[in-house]
């Protein structure tokens, strides 16, 4: 990758971690007010997304670096081993989300005031949305692998959103039928549908990261018997 595709994807980064920050504050602040697990681990995913997103920076940063006698071939494995941090972060976030989300039903569910949850909700499938569309778009003359990460983490922020929205509309809706005493727990189950459909997300990332990792080793291992023999 050139100095200027580098300099461009420092900058989408930038622009991601900026646009990540918003989003958790927001999440995590009004996920409190108005007691929703649902949007508390939006925020909290935003939050842990914008730690990983300056950990894409730092090794854009340090892989651009030129070639060394102690790094020959760069810091090119960097980007794997930060792909693989990245997936492993928000995998254990699922499982978590999980757990809290079952004892949430088994302790009768959660009152949430509704209004409030869907029209954030809905804020943030717009805005989720712009982020995944921006970077997904300025990656397609770059085909960075870090941005890409960040393409899926917006992905996953996103879908995540709509299923929030369609969830806080679904339960006002029950408030207004004789199934009023069931919505306390449309907040934890769509925690748990969330966390059970996005998990295969971040599992792929990992076995990904972990195949290119691998398949360098192998590399590096396979030029070492030959420089041996020779």
């Amino acid at each position: 990758m050139s100095g200027k595709e580098r300099s461009s994807e420092r900058r989408i980064l930038v622009y991601s971690a900026l646009l990540t920050l918003g989003f958790a504050v927001s999440g995590i602040v009004l996920g409190n007010w108005v007691g929703s697990m649902v949007i508390i681990f939006d925020g909290a995913y935003s939050l842990i997304s914008l730690a990983l997103t300056l950990l894409s920076l730092l090794a854009v940063t340090l892989m651009a670096r030129p070639s060394s006698n102690r790094f020959p071939h760069g810091l090119a494995a960097l980007e794997p081993i930060v792909i693989a941090i990245k997936a492993a972060v928000i995998l254990g976030l699922v499982c978590i989300s999980i757990y809290s989300a079952i004892n949430s039903v088994i302790d009768g569910g959660r009152e949430i005031d509704t209004s409030i949850a869907t029209l954030f909700g809905l804020v943030n499938v717009i805005g989720c949305a712009f982020g995944w569309v921006m970077l997904a778009k300025k990656n397609k003359d770059i085909g960075s692998g870090l941005i890409a990460a960040e393409v899926k983490q917006w992905q996953m922020d996103t879908l995540i959103s709509v299923a929030v929205l369609l969830g806080f509309v679904t339960a006002w809706l029950m408030l207004q039928t004789s199934l009023s005493a069931y919505a306390a727990y449309a907040d934890p189950v769509m925690m748990l549908l969330m966390a059970g459909y996005f998990i295969k997300v971040p599992a792929v990332m990992l076995k990904d990261a972990i195949s290119e990792l691998l398949q360098m080793s192998a590399n590096k291992t396979h030029r070492e018997e030959i420089k041996v023999e020779s």
